[in-house]
């Protein structure tokens, strides 16, 4: 189709039915596992000075001293608080995504660095106002969609950093490791992964709590865009295209792209009413796309599965992270020694809450991670994970998951001897840890 043929088919009015088997059609592009990406993104601070806000227009000023494209092909983009997202390109396995990961890190770190800045240790800034940098129309709406939520809707916008790792959606159908089977694995391994590795236990400059702050935050903000994808009790021979169409079309508008500065839309209006008739014009399938964009559950269908529940990570500890939900997605072994480990915690109230507060202080939780964590350090070597991956994924455990903690309970360790959720690298043993 020539570009003039496309531009009138994103332009021309859409219905109802049309947008749901769009949306079903589009959601995963089936195939084997095994190509991979993930999106690192970090809160940045000032070295000298970790209380003062660093805007966006700072972070990007450092990186464009350095021009030309990061060294493993990743791109760099800026959320509206000042964090840094490094995504990757896609991957065709796990230690080609570590090493371009690694390379492209280490550029923009240098970067940093020469700017006097550096990344944050924490997936939830501790103690600096939320305050929004980017000047942007969607922004713009968004933090107004999200005030009725009150102040988390901000707080997630401009104070929040994740690790999103995205696998391929797997064969056609439900068989081993097709679409529907890996879209239930992973969402029964989601309660898992929130306390594994929950890394925000600080709001204003104090323990909150809850060990996964930032999951605290998503929880309470437009649950039409940010919940899970409902799933039948037999979620197994449930077509999760389907459910991602209803799911799409039942969320709110959060905006609506213009020539005009104001990119608000109708208070209340769904992306279903607005094909119904109800907006203030006509849907297209460029509105539909574009609402796509605006949607945040904790896992996202967007051709391949996107899992958005990790906190940021300190350091180099994006690499273990990712080789283990890697492993544990991708290597038919792993996973299934992963599903039974993680079969208990569907026992858990609320698991996703509950892990997000207690994180592996939950003993049903803790023994589900311990599974998946012995899971995964198997299935590395077979994988191709190369020594220092496997080196670091076995640190991690031994840090963590084995002695019942995540990474936040490192953090509160800090701030009990020091007081402070800061620390700079020569007051720590190993300077990946710190900041």
């Amino acid at each position: 189709m020539n570009s003039a043929a496309q531009a009138g088919r994103d332009l021309r009015p859409l219905s109802e039915s049309e947008a749901e088997m769009y949306v079903a059609s589009v959601c995963f592009k089936t195939g084997p596992p095994g190509a991979a990406g993930v999106e690192v993104e970090r809160l940045v601070y000032d070295v000298l000075n970790p209380q003062i806000p660093v805007t966006v227009a700072r972070v990007r000023g450092a990186m464009a001293a350095s021009a030309g494209q990061l060294p493993g092909d990743g791109v760099i983009t800026f959320e509206p608080g000042g964090q840094l997202e490094v995504s990757s390109a896609c991957a065709p396995g796990l230690p080609a995504l570590v090493e371009a990961t690694r390379a492209d890190l280490a550029a923009v770190e240098t970067r940093l660095e020469d700017a006097g800045l550096c990344f944050g240790q924490v997936a939830l800034d501790p103690d600096r106002p939320a305050v929004r940098s980017l000047e942007h129309p969607r922004y713009a709406s968004m933090e107004r969609h999200f005030a009725g939520c009150g102040p988390a809707g901000r707080t997630m916008m401009c104070s929040t950093a994740s690790l999103q790792i995205s696998l391929e959606a797997g064969f056609d159908g439900p068989a081993t490791n097709g679409a529907v089977e890996r879209w239930a694995r992973l969402h029964n391994l989601l309660p898992v992964l929130v306390a594994m590795f929950a890394n925000s236990p600080f709001v204003h400059g104090l323990p909150s709590g809850w060990l996964s702050s930032r999951q605290r935050t998503w929880l309470t903000i437009d649950p039409t865009r940010t919940a899970a994808v409902p799933r039948s009790k037999d979620a197994r021979s449930e077509d999760p295209r389907l459910a991602w169409a209803r799911y799409a079309l039942d969320a709110l508008v959060l905006c609506i792209p213009s020539a005009e500065a104001c990119w608000d839309s109708p208070q209340g209006l769904t992306m279903r009413d607005w094909l119904r008739g109800m907006g203030p014009r006509p849907a297209t399938l460029s509105d539909l796309n574009y609402h796509l964009t605006t949607l945040f559950p904790p896992v996202r269908p967007r051709g391949f599965m996107e899992i958005r529940v990790i906190d940021a990570q300190a350091g180099h500890d994006w690499e273990p992270v990712t080789a283990m939900v890697t492993a544990l997605m991708d290597d038919e072994l792993a996973a299934d020694l992963a599903a039974d480990a993680c079969a208990p915690a569907a026992s858990v109230p609320d698991p996703i809450r509950t892990a997000a507060r207690d994180g592996l202080t939950n003993p049903v939780l803790a023994a589900a991670a311990l599974g998946c964590a012995e899971a995964a350090l198997t299935a590395l070597p077979r994988l191709g994970a190369d020594a220092a991956t496997r080196a670091r994924t076995e640190d991690f455990v031994e840090r963590y998951a084995a002695r019942g903690r995540c990474p936040a309970d490192e953090r509160l360790d800090l701030w009990q001897r020091t007081g402070s959720w800061f620390a700079r690298p020569e007051h720590e043993e190993d300077a990946d840890h710190a900041y």
